[in-house]
């Protein structure tokens, strides 16, 4: 199983949003390496839910639902996308803040490449951050 973080803006499509969806398109990812990192997601893996510009945080757990398939949003026929469902929220939220701080997510591709929408997450880095959102890695 593989691990990601996908950064969503929360007025745009929120946690809740994709709660209530009960499953949703992680579409509009119009980034090379962002798209790159969807082409590899496998049906199964595992996702926390980061919303980015307002909180800041990571918010919930997802599992890829769909591997990557052309993108609804997209005329030109370059981009795909992935479907996602909800498992749990986080007892904790997780800001950037704290992760930054943290000397054991040295490294993290959050802090690395801030505008990357779409990124791995190590196995290490996985649990760490599950440790500090209080939900089972």
């Amino acid at each position: 199983m593989n691990y990601w973080l996908m950064k969503s803006e929360p007025d745009a499509y929120s946690w809740d949003r994709l709660v209530s969806d009960g499953r949703g398109h992680w579409d509009g990812v119009r980034n090379a390496q962002a798209s790159a990192n969807m082409k590899a997601m496998r049906v199964g893996d595992r996702a926390f839910f980061y919303h980015s510009n307002i909180g800041k945080e990571i918010v919930g757990v997802m599992e890829i639902a769909r591997e990557y398939y052309p993108d609804h949003t997209d005329q030109t026929g370059r981009w795909g996308m992935v479907d996602v469902v909800p498992l749990m929220p986080v007892k904790q939220p997780v800001t950037l803040a704290q992760i930054k701080v943290d000397p054991r997510l040295d490294g993290i591709a959050l802090v690395r490449q801030s505008r990357l929408s779409v990124m791995p997450i190590s196995a290490a880095h996985w649990a760490i951050l599950c440790g500090m959102a209080g939900v089972e890695a």
